[in-house]
């Protein structure tokens, strides 16, 4: 797997590009805290799978309207962190409001069953939830990534866990908090501070039904090997 450790190397700290400055370190989770995280999402997700699309619907459109009431605070941590303009960091606090809302919206429509129609007998296709999705997203878009994974996987009734890129530890921590500030229960989402072994850990635990990553072909061709 050394394909994968460029992508996956782990240091957790807020660093301004503009000038260089190390701005806060965080540490990673012990071997402990992600047994502990890991238990808490899959008892979570035996709750969040039963719940109706429309209690679903209602955190995390909650969580769409805190991002854009509070959209100046999650900006600031992606202009510290990733670099862009503060304009460009509302844009991007704005569009992923967007994306959760249009799932907390359409989800289920798009999910409901597709009854077919065989030359005999009858056939029909259902969908539902998996179990706990494990992502391994980058830096570049801090919450655009991390909302276009979460939105569809918690309103089709899985739970998440995100290890985010180490450059973007404030943003990734904000986008945590922002689910428990819209009342979702703990471990529907989850933000990972973990080492490169630790995410292999993961990746190979039979708890994690899913795993999806964003980034270089090499790393995702490891991972996807890993899987």
């Amino acid at each position: 797997m050394k394909c994968c450790r460029t992508l996956l190397a782990m240091s957790y700290q807020s660093i301004n590009p503009f000038n260089g400055e190390l701005v806060k370190s965080f540490n990673e989770h012990t071997d402990q805290q992600l047994e502990t995280s890991i238990a808490t999402a899959e008892t979570c997700f035996e709750t969040w799978r039963k719940l109706t699309f429309a209690e679903r619907a209602v955190i995390v459109a909650r969580a769409a309207a805190i991002m854009r009431e509070q959209a100046e605070e999650f900006a600031r941590p992606v202009t510290l962190e990733m670099g862009k303009l503060f304009a460009e960091s509302m844009g991007e606090v704005m569009l992923s409001a967007d994306i959760l809302d249009y799932y907390a919206n359409h989800a289920e429509r798009f999910l409901a069953p597709e009854r077919l129609k065989p030359e005999s007998g009858e056939a029909v296709v259902e969908s539902g939830p998996l179990g706990v999705i494990f992502g391994v997203q980058p830096w570049n878009f801090p919450y655009y990534q991390i909302a276009r994974f979460a939105g569809p996987n918690l309103m089709v009734g899985n739970v998440v866990m995100v290890k985010h890129s180490g450059t973007v530890p404030q943003c990734a921590i904000a986008f945590e908090q922002l689910w428990r500030d819209a009342g979702a229960p703990t471990g529907a989402y989850t933000n990972l501070l973990i080492s490169h072994d630790q995410v292999l850990a993961v990746i190979d635990d039979p708890r994690i039904r899913g795993v999806a990553l964003t980034g270089g072909v090499t790393a995702a061709r490891g991972v996807a090997e890993r899987a």
